[in-house]
C-alpha cells in the first residue's frame, strides 16, 4: 500500500470517528397552558346580633303598589354601635314564592337580624 493511500485511509478513519452521527431534535413546541379558575368560595353567613332592640319608629312610608313587584320594607341595621336605617326597595314578584321581610327577633344573646328572603309556597 502506498503512503498516499494509507494517508487517505487514515484521514477517512479519523474523520469518521470524530464526525459521529448528529441527530438534531426538533425544537419543542410550546405546550398549551390551561388555567382552571378556582371555584367561588362558599357563601358565608354572618349572623348579626345586637345587644338592644331596634327602634320602634318607622323608617319610611310604604309606596303605592306596583304591578309585578313587592315592596321590601326598610329595616334597622346594627353597625356594631348603634342602629342605622336602611331604606326599602322593590323586589320583582316570584311566582310560587312569598317574601318574608327583614326583621329582628329576640333570642339567645340579644337581638338577631333575619334578612329578607323569598320562601317557597
Amino acid at each position: 500500500m502506498s503512503l498516499r493511500l494509507a494517508a487517505v485511509v487514515a484521514l477517512a478513519c479519523v474523520t469518521a470517528v470524530t464526525a459521529g452521527c448528529v441527530v438534531e431534535q426538533p425544537a419543542p413546541r410550546p405546550r398549551p397552558v390551561y388555567v382552571a379558575e378556582p371555584p367561588p368560595p362558599a357563601p358565608t353567613y354572618v349572623e348579626v346580633v345586637a345587644p338592644q332592640p331596634p327602634p320602634v319608629e318607622v323608617i319610611e312610608q310604604v309606596p303605592p303598589p306596583r304591578q309585578g313587584f313587592i315592596w321590601a320594607r326598610g329595616y334597622w341595621h346594627w353597625d356594631g354601635r348603634h342602629y342605622v336605617g336602611v331604606r326599602g326597595h322593590w323586589e320583582q314578584v316570584r311566582p310560587g314564592y312569598h317574601y318574608v321581610h327583614p326583621h329582628w327577633e329576640q333570642g339567645q344573646g340579644g337581638w338577631h337580624f333575619r334578612a329578607g328572603v323569598w320562601v317557597s309556597g
